[in-house]
């Protein structure tokens, strides 16, 4: 009887989702691969918030080149994503493990990390270019600051309860079939590929997300938190659909409530002191 080949990723046996902490990953192995991502991700929040500090919450990009933003944001989205993300990557990775070792493992791992960065990097310049037009708006019509951040509650609401975010959200939480895809891919660029694939879709997962940085201000710290928690638990937990839409809905509420509340706009008001003097 002739056997078919199994895909180099392929489980053996059916096992629960990667995103539930399925069979992909031995205890030990699992235990060392977070180990890892506590080690990047501490330090990432720890340059975001201590850059946070000292430039507070500002309307715009505060004044930052284009090159600076792109750097801090980059930091930003390691300490927010990598997380949620870590269940993909270390599946992948370990599949890496299986048929590299050395420095071809390392450069391979590094390629897959640079593909989803590169992605996140693209969607800073959109990022950018929403801040540097929303914050010029408010210099010339300070009152638009309301109007403004009701659009983008109401944009991140509705993107949250539409169809894009949930085909995005079923790849981010259940990737195992896409991991068995991607072990199809060929030729030297493989890796990097990969990771651009799923960035792309992780992008798709969060960007009604990122939407409210523009009414709550890019570098405000409770925000990342609270945006980093609600794409953690969205992806890895059981009920994280049903948070998603209860995410959506709150912030059509929000939509509704900003052009009277100017405390939920803090970054479309005027110059705010740093964090510490607040």
């Amino acid at each position: 009887m002739r056997r078919s080949r199994i895909p180099a990723f392929a489980p053996a046996r059916p096992t629960a989702p990667t995103g539930a902490g399925g069979g992909l990953r031995s205890t030990r192995s699992l235990a060392a691969a977070w180990g890892v991502v506590v080690l990047i991700t501490v330090p990432a929040w720890v340059l975001t918030v201590g850059q946070a500090r000292d430039m507070g919450v500002e309307p715009g990009t505060m004044g930052m080149a284009l090159p600076l933003f792109l750097l801090l944001w980059v930091i930003m989205m390691a300490a927010m994503m990598l997380p949620s993300m870590a269940p993909v990557a270390l599946s992948w990775v370990r599949g890496i493990g299986r048929r590299s070792s050395g420095w071809v493992r390392t450069a391979r791992t590094a390629e897959f990390v640079a593909g989803y960065l590169l992605v996140w990097t693209a969607f800073g310049l959109l990022v950018y270019a929403a801040l540097a037009l929303t914050g010029d708006l408010v210099d010339d019509h300070p009152t638009a600051g309301r109007w403004i951040g009701a659009v983008a509650f109401l944009l991140a609401g509705l993107y949250q309860l539409g169809p894009l975010k949930n085909v995005c959200l079923r790849h981010c939480r259940d990737p195992l079939s896409h991991l068995v895809r991607y072990a199809g891919f060929r030729g030297p660029a493989r890796d990097l590929r990969v990771g651009l694939h799923h960035g792309v879709y992780c992008v798709g997962c969060c960007a009604g997300l990122m939407v409210v940085f523009v009414p709550l201000g890019v570098m405000n710290v409770a925000a990342m938190a609270g945006l980093a928690l609600v794409v953690f638990v969205e992806k890895l937990w059981s009920r994280g659909v049903l948070l998603s839409g209860v995410v959506g809905v709150a912030f059509l509420v929000l939509a509704v409530l900003a052009p009277f509340q100017d405390w939920m706009l803090p970054g479309l008001e005027g110059s705010m002191p740093p964090m510490d003097d607040m």
